[in-house]
């Protein structure tokens, strides 16, 4: 398990600027049906796997976001604002995991609860 975990941390940055690629390439006037399953495919398997492996913060800042996009594309139509508020929200957690130093990874860097 600790060999496992290890991976998983070492792996952070990579995940993160994987679902920073996907968010920079979302168009909230014009949302890819395809491009939001991919970033709930991506948030959800970070969350799960951070729970596992004991960053909680980080597995709580993937799953609220998850859950903000799996609420946006359960409606027919939404505005172009509320999918610039998540892709804002994913910036700041994609960003301020890049920019922490790894023990940050277990910290409030991820939260997004003010």
């Amino acid at each position: 398990m600790t060999q496992a975990n290890a991976e998983f941390r070492a792996g952070l940055p990579d995940t993160l600027r994987r679902l920073g690629q996907a968010g920079a390439g979302f168009d909230p006037v014009a949302p890819s049906a395809a491009l939001a399953a991919e970033l709930q495919s991506l948030l959800h398997a970070l969350a799960g796997a951070a729970v596992t492996f004991g960053f909680r913060e980080l597995g709580q800042g993937a799953r609220a976001l998850e859950q903000r996009l799996r609420v946006l594309t359960a409606f027919e139509h939404v505005g172009a604002d509320d999918w610039r508020a998540l892709l804002a929200s994913l910036d700041d957690f994609v960003r301020g995991g890049l920019a922490a130093p790894q023990p940050a990874y277990h910290s409030a860097a991820f939260s997004l609860l003010p």
